[in-house]
């Protein structure tokens, strides 16, 4: 089956080159030159698209905002892209839920193997593995739906951080660097970064912690990384 891609850019010359490159690797796109219009695509072709590649820079609704919009109702992967190389708006982008972020000018080579990186990783985690359901203490991870619940409330994560908790959760009790959680979530280190890690951890015990200040299930071990609650 050929997964489908959804690119989102004002820039007609850049969507046709990004279309005709990911043809050749068995990939179909689909083209939106504005915010607005690329929303409605996502809303109507919900279930359609293995990933958005998405300008920030577009005009009267830029990227960010489109961006918050789809996590309203998708996990789809969003691979960002941008003419800015500033560390405020990488951060503002992950933090929104981007799953990747790519800087202008970049090499097709590169984009396309993060663009199939995220296919990769997306469709590994909606097909499951032998165990689809992870059970805890009060805290219950549906790996094919892609849904948290605690308690009787289900949780809402972005992409990110569901991937996130789904890898501390899976490897249960095992210490990760916060280098080692990067790459494996994110599955390169070209834009690896502390503050990020630490950022993403903090959002998810918010969202799943009884008590965020004193965690249960996402332990910090100091001087070293993270590890899920053996306990849990």
């Amino acid at each position: 089956m050929t997964n489908k891609i959804l690119i989102i850019d004002d820039d007609i010359e850049l969507c046709s080159l990004v279309k005709k490159c990911v043809s050749q690797v068995n990939l179909e796109a689909d083209i939106a030159y504005s915010g607005q219009t690329g929303l409605y695509q996502v809303m109507n072709e919900k279930d359609s698209y293995s990933l958005i590649i998405l300008d920030v820079m577009l005009p009267n609704m830029d990227g960010f905002q489109v961006l918050s919009e789809i996590r309203e109702y998708s996990h789809v992967p969003v691979l960002m892209l941008t003419a800015k190389g500033s560390e405020p708006d990488k951060i503002t982008g992950l933090s929104l839920g981007a799953d990747d972020y790519l800087t202008k000018p970049f090499s097709i080579n590169e984009l396309i193997a993060r663009v199939q990186s995220l296919i990769r990783r997306y469709t590994t985690f909606n097909q499951g593995d032998s165990v689809n359901m992870l059970t805890f203490k009060g805290l219950i991870i549906d790996k094919v739906a892609r849904t948290v619940q605690v308690g009787n409330k289900i949780i809402d994560l972005t992409s990110k951080e569901f991937d996130l908790l789904v890898f501390l959760a899976t490897n249960k009790g095992r210490v990760f660097t916060k280098k080692q959680i990067y790459t494996q979530v994110w599955k390169d280190d070209y834009a690896f970064d502390d503050g990020n890690i630490m950022s993403f951890v903090s959002k998810l015990r918010k969202k799943i912690e009884p008590n965020s200040e004193h965690p249960f299930y996402i332990l910090t071990v100091h001087g070293v990384g993270y590890r899920f609650n053996k306990e849990a």
